[in-house]
């Protein structure tokens, strides 16, 4: 749509006798359009006074009339809906407008994109709309520690301790949550993330956060950022892109940059004269704090943060899983024996038989052992309670079909020994007695009996009581000494036969007299 000319304008001031530069300078035109208005006025039948007496559209009209287009022959839309479909996922003026092209009656006219998008920004100027222009609602969570901090008096050593603040900011509501921290490691930041999300009762899209070391390891000027892996973790499990801002540029995140000064004034500057004596009060205090911060009415919009929040932006999150994000650490490179267990703490692990010999990584949290293989989940298992020692924790179709896996107990174990001899049977029974738990023998002792396998039940018998006559509690490492040395070979009646000695006498001679010298 061609530009229209103030022409009405354009003809007073030079009736007043201003110079073509006065008058581009005041109208805002160029020398063509002077020239061609005059043409214009001059070939028609117009006088000053007959301008005067009209008004602007109708000079245009009457100087210009193959130009002049009625504002009714253009199709307007409907910009309150426009700003609606804006709020949801993907959609952009320039898809909208190209939608508006679509409905246009063909005796309409269809206005420019240009036209289209200042229409637009009129539109939200006049609703303040303006903080909705550039973020979406449940598009985005901005977090971050504040850099103020709060204290409470510890009565029991009198020491102040600092408490830590993490907050994140919803940018399309500006609803904000804030927790006290007693450390700014990884696992207090990911629970706080963890409270986040069932504080604002949903998922946002994406979590803009700084380059902090508790989740960010690497962010290269070129190349892939690379995250913690914790955090990479809480990511897929809550589906969430996490997304870094730019190294030294808070203007990436914008929005928690500024609540964080907000907040400072809000909760910390004026509770700077209460004194608090646990960490729970001040929990209390910030939580109530940032319910008079969320519900506070905004200074330049209607309503608030907390009613901006409910009404704009909770219908739009993603709902919270079933189950919360669950810290966890990593064991790395651990051996399946030929058992088909791992031993983790003291207690064994069943794993699927066909990873007999390869390493596998252990994922532990405080109720559960999940089993990797390369990236690749092989099992799950309750952990066993702390304080456990040599348990089994065992899944039968971990087991190959062709063993029948029967878990040892003291019973089976003395039974063995028993088999075996009387002083095999006695030296598994010190071994038992030595122990406060049962269980805590079981391995010791089944080393003790398994060298039957490779030696013989016999030589065992022979050399348990070669080690009950030295001795107290004989264990695997004396017997198998024994039993490598072959010092049970050697014994009669369960004692080592003495070797005869051979004895050398020096003559005379060595000590320098003669054969006489006797």
């Amino acid at each position: 749509m061609q530009r229209k000319i103030n022409a009405k304008l354009i003809l007073r001031l030079h009736k007043n006798g201003h110079s073509r530069r006065e008058i581009i300078r005041s109208a805002s035109v160029s020398n063509r359009s002077i020239s061609e208005v005059l043409e214009r006025f001059k070939a028609s039948s117009l006088s000053f006074d007959d301008i005067e007496k009209m008004d602007e559209d109708d000079v245009y009209k009457e100087l210009f009339p193959d130009r002049y287009i009625n504002k009714d022959m253009y199709y307007l839309e409907d910009y309150d809906y426009v700003h609606k479909e804006l709020l949801k996922k993907g959609v952009t003026l320039k898809l909208l407008w190209h939608e508006y092209l679509e409905k246009v009656p063909s005796d309409r006219l269809a206005v420019s994109y240009s036209k289209y998008c200042e229409d637009y920004d009129r539109h939200v100027s006049s609703h303040n709309y303006t903080s909705h222009i550039t973020h979406k609602p449940a598009d985005k969570i901005e977090v971050d520690w504040a850099g103020s901090k709060m204290t409470y008096l510890d009565d029991y050593t009198g020491e102040l301790v600092t408490v830590y603040l993490f907050v994140a900011c919803l940018p399309y509501s500006q609803y904000v949550y804030v927790e006290g921290t007693l450390d700014m490691k990884m696992d207090s930041w990911i629970k706080c993330n963890v409270h986040m999300f069932e504080f604002i009762g949903g998922i946002t899209r994406k979590v803009v956060c700084d380059n902090l070391k508790t989740g960010v390891t690497k962010h290269p000027k070129e190349g892939e950022i690379i995250l913690n892996e914790t955090y990479e973790s809480f990511g897929e499990h809550y589906l969430v892109a996490i997304m870094p801002t730019g190294v030294r540029k808070p203007k990436h995140k914008a929005s928690v940059e500024g609540s964080v000064g907000k907040i400072a004034t809000q909760i910390i500057a004026r509770s700077r004269n209460k004194v608090f004596h646990s960490f729970n009060e001040v929990k209390r205090e910030i939580r109530s704090r940032l319910e008079e911060f969320n519900r506070a009415p905004f200074e330049k919009r209607e309503g608030s943060r907390k009613e901006a929040f409910e009404k704009e932006e909770r219908p739009y999150l993603r709902s919270l899983p079933q189950s919360s994000f669950i810290l966890a650490d990593w064991i790395y490179a651990r051996k399946v024996m030929n058992n088909c267990h791992i031993s983790f703490e003291k207690n064994f692990y069943s794993v699927p038989y066909q990873y007999i010999g390869k390493l596998v990584d252990l994922k532990v949290t405080d109720e559960t052992i999940d089993i990797f293989y390369k990236n690749r989940r092989l099992t799950s298992h309750r952990r066993l309670p702390k304080g456990t020692t040599n348990t089994y924790a065992t899944h039968e179709e971990d087991m190959p079909k062709s063993v029948q896996f029967i878990e040892w107990d003291d019973i089976r174990i003395k039974g063995w020994a028993q088999k075996i001899g009387s002083k095999t049977k006695e030296v598994i029974e010190r071994i038992f007695a030595g122990v406060k738990i049962k269980e805590q023998a079981y391995n010791p002792a089944l080393a003790v009996l398994r060298l039957s396998k490779k030696y013989g039940g016999e030589r065992l018998e022979k050399a348990c009581a070669i080690a009950l006559d030295n001795y107290r509690s004989p264990r695997y490492k004396h017997l198998k000494a024994i039993l490598a040395n072959n010092q049970d070979i050697q014994t009669e009646s369960g004692h080592t036969k003495k070797k005869e000695l051979t004895l050398f006498s020096r003559g005379p001679e060595y000590y320098g007299g003669d054969k006489d010298d006797r």
